[in-house]
């Protein structure tokens, strides 16, 4: 029996050992950028590559920094726009169904931005966007004409 503890204490230990080992599945700039110094520190200088090579792998870098920053910019435009939506809603009559719940309808009264997310307040309750099943439209009054 001492003998299966001291197989499983070692393999638990193998398996820890392992998953500290196993590399990561992103490369990001500075691994991009420290693998590139590599290569310019352990060319051959008599056959150095040629510049096409360079250019090739810096136009790949740009490419993909450029997406990141793309990302980064559709991201916060989402945003926006999803706060853009949350405070035309103000002052209208919304029905809610959060969850599992019995549908809610209400006027919204307010719109609150927690972690980055906008949710509209409703008797009280804040509620995501994705909760609104329906929108009614604000009824505009016609003025009054005195003859």
């Amino acid at each position: 029996m001492s003998s299966v503890d001291g197989i499983s204490t070692t393999t638990s230990e193998s398996a820890t050992n392992y998953l500290d080992r196993i590399p990561k599945q992103t490369l990001g700039q500075d691994d991009f950028l420290q693998l590139l110094v590599t290569q310019l520190t352990q060319q051959d200088p008599m056959s150095p590559k040629s510049d096409s090579e360079f250019i090739s792998q810096m136009a790949s870098f740009s490419s993909l920094e450029q997406t990141k920053l793309m990302l980064t910019d559709i991201s916060a435009m989402r945003v926006d726009q999803e706060l853009l939506q949350a405070n035309s809603l103000l002052g209208r009559m919304v029905t809610l169904r959060a969850g599992s719940k019995e549908e809610t309808t209400g006027l919204v009264s307010a719109v609150h931005v927690e972690a980055g997310t906008p949710k509209v307040e409703v008797d009280g309750v804040r509620y995501d966007l994705k909760d609104i099943s329906v929108i009614v439209p604000t009824l505009v009054s016609e003025p009054e004409t005195t003859d």
